[in-house]
This record gives structure tokens, sequence and C-alpha cells, in this order.
């Protein structure tokens, strides 16, 4: 993917993203971190992730293989539960 085509993508998370998952919950008492969700999707080829507790999970929106998905993580241990395209309104 041309870099000047991923950068811009991942303006566009960064701006929209963001303002999507503005309401959002509180993380529970025995989640797991947001800092260790986050590293080990980075260790599973994601980046530019936003993650937001939401309905008893971790949820969020990250680039992966050059394109933006939406993704659920489990509370307690990280890991991916759904992960799909992202889909403009």
């Amino acid at each position: 993917m041309p870099k000047f085509a991923f950068a811009c993508g991942l303006a566009i998370l960064m701006t929209l993203g963001g303002t999507a998952l503005a309401d959002h919950d509180q993380p529970g008492p025995d989640w797991i971190s947001k800092a260790d969700v986050i590293k080990q999707m980075q260790g599973q080829g994601y980046s530019g992730i936003i993650l937001e507790a939401d309905d008893g999970h971790w949820e969020g929106e990250a680039i992966k293989d050059g394109r933006i998905v939406e993704f659920d993580a489990d509370p307690h241990t990280g890991k991916i539960t759904r992960v799909e395209p992202k889909h403009e309104d």
C-alpha cells in the first residue's frame, strides 16, 4: 500500500473514529488494561488502534492489512472476539 494512502487512512480513522466512539462506558475493575489490549493487537499486525469500553467489552477501530476494521475484544483476556471491515454510513 502506498504510504500516502496509508497516511490518509490513518488520518481519517483518527478524525472520524474518535467521534464515533465518543459515547463509551468505563472499564470494569477486573478488565485487562487498555494498554495491554493495544500491545496484543499490535503484535497481531494492527495499527492506529482506537479502543474504548462499551457494553461490557473493549470495542474499537484499527487498521489491519491496509484496511480500517471495527472490532470487539474480550474484557478479561483482550482476545479479539469480532472483527469486520468498517462500513461508512
